[in-house]
């Protein structure tokens, strides 16, 4: 039995009482990525000397997609976090609709999103790949369910498609995190085909409770043979809260996607 994908694990939601650099080691000794979340929060020198093969990192602090003010903020943030991203070799740096507040709340909220804010994304996005080719980076674009985060523009996972698929970059990919999805929409296999061309990431947690597979209703071992069955073959990250100990969290996840 083997992973049939590359796997990763988000290090801040697992041994909440140990420093970060201790948990990224953790997870590079049992072969796995390690993704995270906002760079100030964390000593880089400490995360650099670990050696981690860090899939993902959010890749901005502040800004936003469909207004000018939010897109310069967003550019600007964006870029700054790319150098970080390149410091400790980081795979592929996260956007949103908005920026998030405290609690996953977004900061600029809009429950209508009109033609206008449309295509103000879709040049912001345009404006992130220049940026993303210059600097030798990827990012990608993650769909949010809007119970947990109320009034985010372009939160769905078919607003995130429809986004990621116009603008057709190699410097833009989709974080498809499933436990949205299956909040949102639901279908999940469905949801991985349609966005499959454009998929940068997989992200897995089960529901209800964002706790890894096995504790709530997805059948992730079933996600995991389709995945493969499509010919989907790229990383999958968990990024899920611990039911009981991290330890035996870590080994849920990676026995759902050993097939």
């Amino acid at each position: 039995m083997t992973h049939s994908f590359p796997l990763a694990v988000c290090a801040e939601m697992l041994w909440p009482d140990h420093p970060i650099d201790w948990r990224a080691a953790r997870l590079t000794e049992r072969g796995l990525g390690v993704g995270l979340w906002n760079y100030p929060d964390h000593d880089l020198a400490k995360l650099e000397a670990v050696g981690a093969n860090y899939t993902i990192m959010n890749g901005y602090l502040e800004g936003r997609l469909a207004d000018d003010e939010g897109a310069d903020m967003l550019l600007a943030s964006a870029r700054k976090t790319a150098q970080v991203g390149k410091r400790l070799g980081v795979d592929r740096l996260n956007l949103h609709g908005t920026g998030l507040g405290d609690g996953g709340i977004p900061i600029w909220q809009h429950d209508v999103v009109d033609g206008k804010m449309w295509l103000k994304a879709r040049d912001t996005l345009n404006r992130i790949c220049d940026m993303a080719e210059e600097e030798g980076v990827v990012f990608t674009l993650e769909n949010l369910n809007l119970l947990d985060h109320p009034g985010c523009p372009f939160g769905s996972t078919e607003d995130v498609l429809a986004l990621v698929s116009a603008i057709d970059r190699p410097q833009l990919k989709i974080n498809l995190d499933l436990y949205h999805t299956q909040i949102g929409e639901g279908d999940l296999l469905r949801w991985c085909e349609k966005c499959l061309p454009w998929i940068g990431e997989v992200q897995v947690a089960d529901n209800p409770g964002r706790c890894e597979p096995g504790t709530g209703e997805i059948n992730y071992a079933g996600i995991a043979a389709g995945l493969k069955a499509m010919g989907y073959d790229g990383p999958v990250g968990m990024e899920a809260n611990a039911k009981g100990d991290s330890d035996a969290a870590v080994d849920a996840f990676v026995a759902a996607f050993t097939l």
